[in-house]
């Protein structure tokens, strides 16, 4: 089955090892043998800031975004940059993997709309709007303080300027208000790149009911995430509760809303599905469950593919 994932933290990863490892080959859950492996079509490499750790997140972000660049040099046998759909029908056509750019950490933008668009001319298609702390776009909803709490001004002008980019709006780690507003305004749908359900596990990283279906009705999608506090109470994140939450996402949104965002390399390697090549272990738990083929597909890559077509063109 191949794969379309919304979200892996693999250039991070690469980036704390110097030299060390490369993409072609590694210890984590994503390399080029084990994306093979697992037959996928695309990866969204998202280029993730911690700005506690980086007093200049945007230069920090650009050695990162040089670092994807690099790798997608050293492997242009297999990988092969996507920044649309028709970038990733090319590379399909010639047996290559789409690799497509994200920025986890809207602070990356220092509250000027020019650093926006000058990471779109880098190639950068999705945009992570907040990560776990306040920044000039929105809110996290990492704490109950901030879950209520909007966009900013600057906030509501990046989405209006993504949208007319064409560029995805991705609301992982966003506050609830911050959420609604994106839904009020954007003009295009949207994503939650790697989020689960709230009501099937109480996190605050996850969507509720609501969510989920504002998300379906725009047309948007949600990756599922990997990551074991996201899915339910065992310490090792079980492929029982993926089922268990997808079971959910496709009884309240529809099976349109379903994609894969599995945070491979930005979450603990404490997994049933450990890394990429192991994919298909999901798929068999679907068959086992009485998925259809084509609710997996949707949920492996057609919806995503519908999304990239829908927004980045």
């Amino acid at each position: 089955m191949q794969i379309i994932d919304l979200h892996c933290d693999t250039i991070s990863c690469l980036m704390a090892a110097g030299d060390s490892a490369g993409l072609r080959r590694n210890n984590l859950s994503i390399d080029v043998e084990k994306l093979i492996a697992g037959q996928a079509k695309a990866e969204f490499f998202a280029l993730y800031v911690d700005r506690e750790d980086h007093s200049d997140p945007l230069a920090y972000c650009l050695l990162m975004l040089d670092r994807f660049y690099q790798e997608l040099a050293q492997n242009a046998d297999t990988l092969q940059y996507a920044g649309s759909y028709e970038d990733l029908a090319r590379a399909a056509k010639q047996q290559k993997i789409a690799a497509f750019l994200a920025v986890e950490e809207g602070g990356v933008l220092q509250g000027n709309p020019a650093n926006l668009r000058i990471l779109y001319r880098l190639g950068v298609r999705l945009l992570t709007l907040t990560w776990n702390y306040p920044n000039e776009i929105g809110f996290p909803n990492k704490t109950e303080a901030y879950r209520q709490t909007g966009l900013t001004d600057f906030g509501r002008e990046v989405v209006r300027e993504m949208n007319r980019l064409g560029m995805i709006i991705d609301v992982s780690h966003l506050s609830d208000g911050g959420f609604y507003d994106v839904a009020r305004l954007s003009t295009k749908p949207f994503v939650a790149s790697h989020s689960n359900a709230r009501s099937m596990t109480d996190h605050p990283r996850n969507l509720t009911d609501d969510m989920i279906r504002v998300i379906a009705d725009t047309g948007g999608i949600i990756g599922l995430n990997f990551a074991a506090p996201f899915l339910g109470t065992a310490p090792v994140s079980q492929i029982s509760d993926m089922v268990r939450h997808l079971n959910h996402l496709r009884k309240t949104g529809g099976s349109d809303v379903l994609a894969m965002g599995t945070d491979f390399d930005g979450i603990e390697r404490k997994l049933e599905i450990d890394n990429m090549g192991e994919i298909g272990k999901l798929t068999d738990a679907l068959r086992k469950a009485r998925w259809t083929p084509s609710e997996i597909e949707k949920l492996f890559y057609r919806n995503a593919l519908r999304l990239i077509k829908d927004v980045l063109g």
